[in-house]
């Protein structure tokens, strides 16, 4: 498997089998719906995961997965930069359901989660409408609101987000502690 490949859902459905899946979404995004068998190692938490990964790499073709494909190429990279071959599913999560695959749900309870996308148009949109409205009080807090539109565009010219990254590190869309060492417990089993 090529270093950057991108594969199609259609290209990825027959070699499900064969190829170890790495979902680097928050584990409440993965809660909420994931191709079957994928392991969660949240983005944040690669380089931690990265020697485990280097020896799973050996074995087996990885595929990374996020819910557009943004994540998942961003940990390509990563990997790259580290010599481990990587491949990310084009379109993420969204492309899969979308072609009539299967999302499997976390077995137990499970949170309704909303996707980091949702997350980040949640949170935005709360700091303009209170820059906006504490503005009138006073001009200065209209900053606020011109602070998050300038984010927004760096964020689309440079496809990153660091609103994501700090809505990453919240409680609710965290891994427990215990979660990562279970994980590549698996990972080293593959």
């Amino acid at each position: 498997m090529q270093t950057t490949a991108s594969l199609t859902p259609d290209q990825v459905r027959p070699r499900l089998d064969d190829l170890t899946v790495i979902d680097v979404r928050t584990p409440a995004e993965y809660a909420s719906g994931h191709l079957p068998g994928a392991l969660n190692i949240p983005l944040d938490l690669l380089p931690t995961a990265l020697p485990a990964i280097k020896q799973a790499a050996d074995r087996v073709d990885l595929l990374m997965i996020c819910a557009s494909g943004a994540r998942s190429a961003r940990a390509c990279a990563l990997l790259a930069e580290h010599g481990v071959p990587a491949a990310t599913l084009a379109g993420g999560t969204n492309a899969w359901a979308e072609a009539g695959h299967e999302l499997h749900r976390s077995d137990g309870p499970t949170r309704r989660a909303w996707s980091m996308e949702r997350q980040v148009r949640f949170t935005a949109g709360g700091l303009v409408l209170t820059g906006l409205v504490l503005g009138l009080l006073h001009p200065a807090w209209q900053l606020l609101s011109a602070g998050v539109a300038g984010g927004l565009v760096f964020s689309a010219l440079t496809n990153t987000c660091g609103m994501a990254a700090l809505l990453a590190k919240l409680p609710h869309n965290r891994s427990r502690p215990n979660d990562l060492e279970r994980i590549l417990a698996v990972l080293h089993r593959h």
